[in-house]
């Protein structure tokens, strides 16, 4: 916990480097209180959408007056509300997220940080928020809101789930990986079109998660991607012949690193740039990071660059 902050993963220095960016949802989402969001909602607000026949008892103050004055018919202005948006942050806590080498966050504590200033970004910002974590099954599944009361218990939930993954992965009690499932379970129960941030290493079925993203799209929810690595899971930069152990399962594999890193590279970048064109092809924002990198820095750079398209 930062003294400055009171949460564990809100790291004073982090927000100063990103406090002037904003998350605005690029296509039209839906909410229910006055935000910064273009609404599907029609109203009378600032930004014109389109006109529709005067209907009578409709105010007066909204005609429009050239439009009587070129057609000699009565039509009203319509106007796009501003609205908050409606976002769901989705993280992966199955155990491959423990995985850390040398001095590097591991992936789960890495995600963590950026999980809190995300949740932080759009609560500043009145936007409503909610967290969800799974694995092999739904753990904590939180609803979005905007109050502050609402993000410190999302601050406390996500500090009891690192808390208590890394306390069972010390115990070599894995939690395996299903997260497509729960995927396809929320795009069905999320009735309001709404931005889907999931953070995660994506490894479970390619196809099947490939499915669930896009089953998010179908139901026309905008989605970004954080895929989250290990630089060492990248390069693979060992040496030594040595057992590896999948820490989800506890599968020993004895390895010479020398033998199968070209292979391994190259299947590495196979299945990164499968998730990027799949990706590309249903208009998801894909970012591909990994631990070495600052969070803050690599999310300072793909908000500035989101804020320009």
């Amino acid at each position: 916990m930062t003294k400055e902050t009171g949460y564990r993963f809100l790291d004073p220095a982090a927000l100063a480097r990103i406090k002037s960016l904003s998350l605005a949802a690029r296509g039209v989402v839906e909410g229910f209180i006055a935000g910064m969001h273009a609404s599907p909602n029609r109203g009378f607000s600032i930004e014109f959408a389109e006109h529709r026949n005067y209907v009578r008892g409709d105010n007066l103050r909204h005609l429009d007056w050239r439009m009587l004055a070129r057609t000699d018919r009565l039509y009203v202005k319509q106007y796009e509300e501003e609205t908050n948006l409606r976002a769901q942050i989705i993280l992966d806590t199955s155990s491959s997220m423990l995985y850390r080498s040398g001095k590097a966050l591991s992936k789960l504590e890495y995600s963590a940080y950026l999980v809190a200033v995300l949740a932080l970004l759009m609560t500043r910002q009145q936007d409503a928020v909610g967290l969800t974590t799974c694995d092999e099954q739904l753990r904590l599944d939180m609803p979005a809101r905007t109050s502050p009361r609402h993000f410190g218990e999302m601050m406390r939930q996500l500090e009891a789930t690192c808390d208590q993954l890394q306390g069972a992965g010390a115990g070599k009690t894995g939690r395996g990986t299903d997260i497509a499932n729960t995927l396809h379970r929320l795009a069905e129960r999320f009735k309001r079109r709404c931005l889907v941030l999931l953070i995660s290493d994506l490894y479970d079925d390619l196809e099947a998660m490939i499915h669930a993203l896009h089953h998010f799209r179908h139901r026309h929810h905008e989605v970004i991607l954080f895929h989250v690595f290990d630089e060492a899971e990248i390069e693979f930069p060992f040496h030594e012949t040595a057992q590896f152990e999948d820490m989800e399962t506890g599968a020993r594999l004895q390895v010479d690193p020398s033998f199968v890193r070209d292979d391994y590279r190259e299947q590495m970048q196979a299945f990164i740039d499968t998730y990027r064109k799949a990706c590309a092809d249903c208009q998801i924002d894909y970012i591909m990071t990994h631990t070495s990198v600052p969070y803050d820095l690599m999310l300072s750079r793909y908000l500035a660059k989101r804020s320009t398209l």
